[in-house]
């Protein structure tokens, strides 16, 4: 057995245990980007020595260590700030901007013993579903080069699954996790809107951002999330609630739970290997004691559109910061402030990135606020009543994660409305601010990953990852990986 075979709360148990130390963890990973990397471009900085300097410093206190993941290598995408340590959210216009703090995230990982190993690529400003707008460019799916690995957290779902680390945390506004987890065949997860703090990382749609873990299995986004969560007195969304037990309550155990299957997201247009595998997936978790009850959700037809324009208008307020004034790339030649504006950000966006600026500011404009904005505001508040009603039926949803596997690159470049469609099953979620999660559930005819996802209520994380866990407990998707070099 490699380490690479180990889950991380394996690894940390192995760390802790004597058995490796947390600098020879720290060194297999980063043997194995220096030889997968140049292939998937999955990292835009890589801190070698700042891991082997923290690996030594972590190795006097592994004793006493309280967290299961002490000493366990990990990434974080490139939009959650690392003080001193670029961070670029995969944008020529923030390419020199090294943050003066960490955020949270960061900050409650180093307490838990982390090791960061760098910075990981992602779609520019998180817009994009593929990983291929970045400006460092594209991420490569490790199951097959030349396809993508899904976005905007494709780099860290890549890292993951290539052995390039031991988990990954990433951001998701639409599916942004769990849609890159299904592509790459691993474990990921976006908690409740609240859960986790958004403090240090980078806005894209303030409403709908959410931090969460990319990992092999369900138990280690327990142990993840188990680090991240809390109350953030400097984030004015985060929430009070219980936190800190998701490993410690993690049972497998979900006889008697009742398990929806939305019918409306099992027809047109969902290909038919994804299909039978999340089926088929039903099918092991009613083995295990669950009911599965179908049930009608009719709102899927207007979400994604509701999406976009709320993410869109957010967009165009948010990135409004980047000017070439205070921090950031900034225009070589330019005539007076106003150019000085239009030259900065139209050499320093990329293409996906202004489309999306100016979608935002067409539907905040005056005369179309009400048209656009104002409705989609109101299809937000029906999707999250449609929620709520179908957990009076049941405890949890499956759905597809996307409608099919990942796509080839290039493909949904040249067709951005395909693009958008394909986070048809994901971004319900955010717009509700539920949790929800992928998992592996089997692999299409062409060897490459399917997910299902799963949605629980507010505050469901327990449910979902026991649900998770049941399933991977008599399943074997999540421990395969693609082939390439071994971690020693």
């Amino acid at each position: 057995m490699t380490l690479r075979d180990l889950t991380a709360l394996e690894l940390g148990a192995a760390i802790k245990g004597g058995e490796v130390s947390v600098k020879e963890a720290v060194q297999a990973a980063l043997d194995q980007i220096s030889t997968q990397d140049d292939k998937l471009n999955a990292f835009i900085t890589v801190t070698g020595r700042r891991a082997l300097d923290r690996a030594e410093k972590l190795h006097a206190g592994v004793r006493d260590a309280e967290s299961p993941l002490y000493g366990v290598p990990m990434a974080l995408k490139d939009n959650i700030c690392t003080k001193g340590i670029r961070t670029t959210c995969a944008s020529k216009i923030l390419g020199n901007f090294a943050p003066p703090y960490d955020a949270t995230a960061a900050e409650r990982l180093e307490r838990a013993g982390a090791v960061s190993l760098g910075k990981l690529n992602m779609d520019e400003f998180a817009m994009g579903s593929t990983s291929e707008t970045s400006f460092y460019g594209p991420v490569r799916n490790p199951w097959d080069l030349e396809r993508v690995p899904g976005g905007s957290s494709g780099g860290a779902a890549a890292a993951v699954a290539a052995g390039m680390g031991w988990y990954a945390v990433g951001s998701d506004t639409g599916g942004s996790i769990r849609q890159p987890a299904s592509y790459c065949g691993v474990t990921g997860m976006k908690p409740t809107y609240g859960a986790v703090s958004r403090y240090g990382l980078i806005a894209y749609a303030s409403s709908l951002d959410q931090i969460g873990p990319l990992c092999r299995d369900a138990a280690d986004c327990a142990a993840v999330l188990d680090a991240l969560m809390g109350r953030d007195p400097r984030d004015g969304t985060s929430l009070d609630g219980r936190y800190g037990c998701l490993l410690a309550e993690l049972s497998g155990d979900i006889r008697g739970m009742k398990i929806g299957l939305p019918v409306d997201c099992y027809g047109e247009g969902l290909d038919g290997e994804v299909k039978a595998a999340v089926l088929a997936a039903a099918c092991v978790l009613k083995d295990r004691g669950a009911e599965i009850v179908e049930l009608s959700f009719p709102v899927m037809e207007y979400v994604v559109p509701a999406y976009y324009i709320i993410a869109a208008a957010e967009a165009s307020s948010n990135l409004s910061r980047f000017d070439g004034v205070k921090y950031g790339w900034r225009a070589a030649e330019y005539d007076g402030l106003t150019d000085l504006y239009r030259k900065t950000r139209t050499q320093g966006f990329g293409a996906e990135v202004k489309r999306r600026i100016l979608l935002g500011t067409f539907v905040l404009s005056s005369g179309y606020y009400d048209a656009y904005y104002k409705k989609a505001l109101q299809v937000k508040a029906v999707v999250k009543e449609a929620f709520d009603q179908a957990f009076q039926r049941c405890g949890l949803l499956l759905t597809p994660v996307a409608p099919a596997t990942a796509p080839r690159l290039g493909e949904s470049l040249s067709d951005p409305l395909q693009m958008y469609l394909s986070d048809v099953y994901t971004v319900s979620v955010n717009l509700a601010g539920l949790p929800g999660l992928s998992m592996p559930c089997g692999f299409d005819s062409k060897g490459l990953p399917i997910g299902a996802q799963l949605v629980g209520p507010h505050f469901g994380e327990g449910r979902l990852l026991n649900a998770a866990h049941a399933f991977q407990q008599d399943t074997g998707y999540h421990k395969r990986a693609p082939k390439g070099g071994d971690l020693a």
